[in-house]
């Protein structure tokens, strides 16, 4: 069977089976499938011109959605852009003090994207986006298990004893995080350079728990998340990720369009 005949098969299967209506929702890139479900318990939500009450409800290709009234955007295969986010940037669709967000900066073609995860306004480095909300939440699950890896200058003399007790997961302020893996690559004066890899990513996590070591951050560059890297992409610049890519790291979650 060739590529076009084998995606055209999966179609037709998950068109005659049908699926849940918020899995639906999320793969359209409108939100993700948390946010659908939010959607539909708050009764914005119509299938045939009737308001859902669970998200439970299963349609096929042919059932009509809107939601707030607005019809459903037509499927789009998955995408995955790799975005080199500057400090200064706000990870928001706007900001209500007239801040710069990251649609700004993004080409109006992928305005559309879902970031996954988020880097706070002072950190800068990799931001993956996607179209794609079930993949979205895929990505941003603990439970997937990919790790997040930085560059993290603070200011402070640094003792690898200090990092090594990380290694067993810390409580900050009534927060628990999980394991890190924090080493000191070298020491400059009063600021030190570190390598920091975790699975979580809390808010502001690398920040409050280094701060809770004694050493303020005043840079942070997210270098990995997962599979994919920084590598060489330029401050502000966003390059999308191959199909192949994507199929090779996702597997079955991608069938339906292999």
């Amino acid at each position: 069977m060739t590529a076009p005949e084998r995606r055209r098969a999966a179609r037709e299967a998950r068109e005659a089976t049908g699926e849940r209506i918020a899995k639906r929702i999320a793969r359209s890139g409108l939100c993700s499938r948390r946010d659908a479900e939010r959607l539909i318990l708050d009764g914005r939500v119509q299938v045939d011109g009737k308001v859902l009450s669970t998200p439970a409800h299963v349609v096929t290709a042919a059932a009509r959605i809107e939601v707030d009234g607005a019809a459903l955007p037509d499927l789009e295969p998955p995408r995955l852009v790799r975005f080199h986010k500057p400090e200064g940037v706000l990870v928001a669709r706007r900001d209500p003090a007239g801040r710069s967000t990251i649609y700004d900066q993004l080409p109006r073609h992928f305005d559309h994207l879902m970031p996954v995860g988020r880097l706070d306004l002072n950190s800068e480095g990799l931001l993956l986006l996607t179209n794609d909300g079930a993949l979205k939440r895929y990505m941003e699950l603990p439970s997937t298990g990919w790790a997040r890896r930085y560059k993290v200058r603070v200011y402070g003399k640094v003792k690898p004893e200090a990092l090594a007790t990380l290694a067993q997961g810390v409580t900050v302020d009534g927060v628990r995080y999980g394991p890190i893996e924090a080493t000191l690559e070298r020491q400059q004066g009063d600021n030190a350079w570190l390598e920091v890899r975790l699975r979580e990513g809390k808010n502001r996590e690398v920040r409050r728990v280094m701060e809770h070591l004694g050493y303020p951050v005043n840079r942070l560059i997210r270098t990995a998340y997962g599979p994919f890297q920084l590598g060489s992409l330029a401050r502000g610049h966003v390059e999308e990720v191959p199909f192949k890519v994507l199929k090779e790291q996702f597997g079955k979650a991608l069938s339906a369009w292999s």
